[in-house]
């Protein structure tokens, strides 16, 4: 479809899954503004994506310094363009430091996201893809996780996803003009093909993979693994890897599908490569694709960590048209590029 006519808003755009997205939907011939506090993210990614999209298509792309958190930025950047829609990325991830500081967890993705909900409403702009994840099934019954499942979370952070969905839902049920897509992510690694793009996370990473690319580039001395106790093959957890491309692209199509289908309500799909990956399978492999031995430090399970997650993709698959392209060896290589062309991320060496 001819996008140009579409003008998306991206809260966190400026992050490691909002750049991503940006790239794809400028490619895709979309209309772009980011508004994004820079505080897990720093403006040169803003630069690499308009330099990776090239001179013509980054003029549809506009960057505002502004925090969802305060409703005044979001004011100012609705009354100045007519959105089309709101891509909601903004907001904190750790889900250790929601069980820390949960006040700032809370003030992040509940009171962020119920501001970009009223002013949305204000303007009238009822179309949103919300990002969620996966921590709203908890510690599942069984596998794969399929969307009917009851939801459930077992810490802070993962409260902050499932409480916004149900707001997403009542609003939508009050106002059949509101149409909203919950895309409940498993776990994003990789990076963009190029090398350009990738994650960066201030401080020490909370993740599986930023935290071994640090080790495979000397920024850190070792992976910490949290529970080699678990009741898997190998004895550590398992999750569902996908590569922050697919995951790019499944906002896409969850945008057309939001564009082109009038009675969408409020509906939740999954994003996930539909296989489970240990945490030492994982290693392995980004080992293969450095070229190191990461060398690895046993630790105790952390608290509010599930087993085995993985996501049953069959609905994305057959309403939304979209499905993973990428396996673990494509998602290490790209991580990989990523790091050794950036090892200090954006920043030039410290």
């Amino acid at each position: 479809m001819g996008s140009l006519q579409y003008t998306i808003l991206v809260t966190g755009g400026a992050g490691f899954i909002g750049t991503h997205t940006v790239v794809q939907l400028l490619n895709d011939g979309f209309r772009v503004s980011i508004i994004d506090n820079l505080s897990n993210s720093v403006i040169e990614a803003v630069d690499r994506v308009r330099e990776l999209v090239g001179s013509t298509l980054s003029q549809n792309l506009e960057f505002h310094l502004g925090d969802v958190r305060n409703k005044e930025d979001l004011e100012k950047v609705f009354s100045q363009t007519k959105f089309d829609a709101v891509i909601h990325f903004a907001g904190v991830k750790s889900v250790g430091q929601s069980v820390v500081n949960p006040l700032d967890c809370f003030d992040n993705n509940l009171i962020g996201t119920l501001n970009l909900f009223n002013v949305m409403d204000a303007y009238n702009c009822k179309k949103l893809v919300f990002s969620s994840s996966a921590t709203v099934y908890g510690q599942p019954e069984k596998i794969p996780c399929v969307e009917d499942f009851e939801l459930t979370a077992l810490n802070p952070y993962g409260r902050t996803k499932l409480f916004p969905e149900m707001m997403a839902q009542d609003i939508q049920k009050a106002d059949a003009e509101w149409r909203i897509i919950i895309l409940r992510y498993f776990n994003p690694i990789g990076a963009h093909v190029s090398g350009r793009l990738g994650e960066d996370p201030k401080g020490i990473p909370n993740n599986l993979m930023p935290y071994v690319q640090q080790v495979a580039v000397g920024r850190l001395p070792h992976l910490n693994v949290h529970g080699n106790d678990y009741p898997t093959r190998d004895g550590t957890a398992i999750r569902d890897y996908i590569h922050v491309m697919d995951l790019a692209s499944g906002h896409t199509s969850a945008l057309q599908k939001l564009l082109t289908t009038k009675d969408i309500g409020c509906v939740a799909y999954n994003l996930g490569t539909g296989q489970g990956t240990s945490v030492l399978e994982m290693v392995a492999a980004f080992e293969k694709a450095c070229g190191k031995k990461i060398p690895l430090k046993m630790c105790p399970r952390r608290k509010g960590d599930a087993t085995e997650v993985y996501a049953s993709t069959q609905k994305a698959e057959k309403e939304l048209k979209w499905k993973a392209q990428y396996g673990i060896e494509e998602m290490c290589r790209d991580q990989w590029k990523w790091a050794s062309n950036n090892p200090w991320g954006y920043h030039p060496n410290p």
